[in-house]
């Protein structure tokens, strides 16, 4: 009698298979995915952190809002004009200086790009106006932090754009100094329409450099920068001039960064 030979059992095929091969191309999926958004990362904080190195020394004379404001000025059937010129902050008047801090961010040099205490107490008070339905919506928003919008990103509200801005705000607090974020905010906030810089808001209005600037002139080109389109140096109202005073008074008080 013929001895039976063993043969292995013939491997089954069908939905179990083609799950586990599913699965399998699902997890291969998800890690390539997973790779390609950490690479995707990891080459946006390598450029970003090369874009604020050179620009720590490096003189900025376009930014994105900029670039949308002649967009618009283009489809509206405008004229695209705009006046901009860098100066070192050395060719500021410290009122000018004292100014923006006094108006915009009075804790500048004392935090480290997000001052807490202002975002807290502007939490309160904008829960205050929407429940009263009337008011005026507060915002926190640092020397630091206005910087890195007006350089590096497009005006949004949306949260990612938010948490790009604390990232640059970071970098920047890290990499430039306190003097560095106040000389290039000061060289690119926008001050009317069509006019960005001191130095060109204070040629545009004063008919002088923004060295020569005095107190009550610094006072009023900084006291625009929350409305800069609607509230104008050259035509002051009087939400404006008492804008401008309230920033006089506080200007003794102004520790200027080393």
């Amino acid at each position: 009698m013929k001895k039976a030979s063993y043969r292995p059992p013939l491997r089954q095929t069908g939905s179990q298979d083609r799950f586990t091969a599913g699965r399998r191309f699902s997890g291969s999926r998800l890690g390539r995915a997973i790779s390609g958004l950490c690479v995707g990362l990891l080459a946006f904080a390598a450029l970003s952190i090369l874009a604020v190195s050179v620009l720590s020394f490096v003189p900025v004379f376009i930014t994105p809002l900029v670039a949308i404001r002649a967009v618009e000025a283009g489809f509206n059937g405008h004229q695209i004009h705009f006046s901009k010129v860098w100066v070192p902050i050395e060719d500021m008047s410290p009122s000018l200086l004292r100014a923006a801090i006094a108006s915009e961010d009075f804790r500048f040099t004392e935090h480290n790009g997000f001052d807490f205490d202002a975002i807290e107490r502007a939490m309160r008070s904008n829960e205050q106006v929407e429940r009263k339905g009337r008011g005026r919506i507060r915002g926190a928003s640092t020397i630091s932090q206005q910087t890195a919008k007006n350089v590096f990103l497009f005006p949004s509200r949306t949260w990612v754009r938010k948490g790009l801005e604390a990232w640059m705000t970071i970098l920047i607090e890290t990499i430039w100094t306190k003097r560095r974020i106040l000389e290039v905010y000061l060289n690119v906030v926008e001050i009317g329409d069509g006019v960005y810089g001191v130095e060109a808001a204070s040629r545009t209005y004063f008919h002088k450099s923004a060295k020569n600037l005095n107190a009550s002139e610094a006072a009023l080109i900084v006291a625009v920068l929350p409305s800069p389109r609607k509230l104008r140096v050259d035509r002051p109202s009087s939400y404006l001039r008492y804008r401008q005073s309230a920033i006089l008074r506080r200007l003794s008080y102004v520790d200027l960064p080393d």
